[in-house]
Parts: C-alpha cells; sequence; structure tokens
C-alpha cells in the first residue's frame, strides 16, 4: 500500500484541500502501478518549517511503498507531487523537498 505524508508550513484551515488529496492520490496509484483504493494520503499543515533560512511557504514529503519503486518512479512522484503542491497551494518546487522509500529493499524474502 502506497503512502504520501505531506507537511506545509502553510495554514490548511481555510483551504479546499480536496483537489491535493484527490490529484496525489491519483498520481501515486498512477506512476506506482497501484489501485488507487490502496493509496494512503495524509497532509498537516501549520507544521513549523524552515526553508533556506526563512518561513516562506514550503512543504516536506516522504512517499513510501512497498515494491513499485525505481530512479523513474522516483523522478516522476517528485515532479507530479511538486506539481500539485505549486498548483493547488502554491508552494514553489524550490521550496519543497521528498523523500521516496521502497520499504522492502534490503529485506530478505520470506
Amino acid at each position: 500500500m502506497p503512502c504520501v505524508y505531506i507537511s506545509t508550513n502553510l495554514n490548511l484551515d481555510e483551504v479546499d484541500t480536496d483537489p491535493v488529496f484527490s490529484q496525489a492520490t491519483k498520481a501515486l496509484a498512477s506512476i506506482i502501478g497501484r489501485p488507487e483504493h490502496l493509496v494512503m494520503m495524509i497532509l498537516k499543515g501549520s507544521v513549523a518549517i524552515s526553508f533556506n533560512g526563512n518561513k516562506d511557504p514550503a512543504a516536506y514529503a516522504e512517499v513510501l511503498s512497498m515494491g513499485g519503486i525505481n530512479r523513474d518512479v522516483k523522478r516522476k512522484l517528485i515532479a507530479a507531487l511538486g506539481s500539485i503542491l505549486e498548483n493547488n497551494l502554491s508552494i514553489p518546487r524550490t521550496r519543497f523537498i521528498v523523500k521516496v522509500c521502497d520499504t522492502t529493499v534490503g529485506r530478505s524474502k520470506l
């Protein structure tokens, strides 16, 4: 099951976050190759984040998946999530960092 956890320093109380949830879910499912109903998305606002020495709008994300992650997938995920955050929350791509992890890497098969 893929999961994306996005934290931002923006206050999301008055923001319509539905497009962020739907677009990120569709992007993860499509890029990783999993059904949408298995994608979990967590979006947390008002997180204390400083980037480049200031508190301008910024975000940090972690994408976890059990398989389906390679270099090409990582690039596509970073590009897609960057576009979603820029278009929906006005967070510049230069103020967004993402960590992509395959939870099966390094594990022996049972």
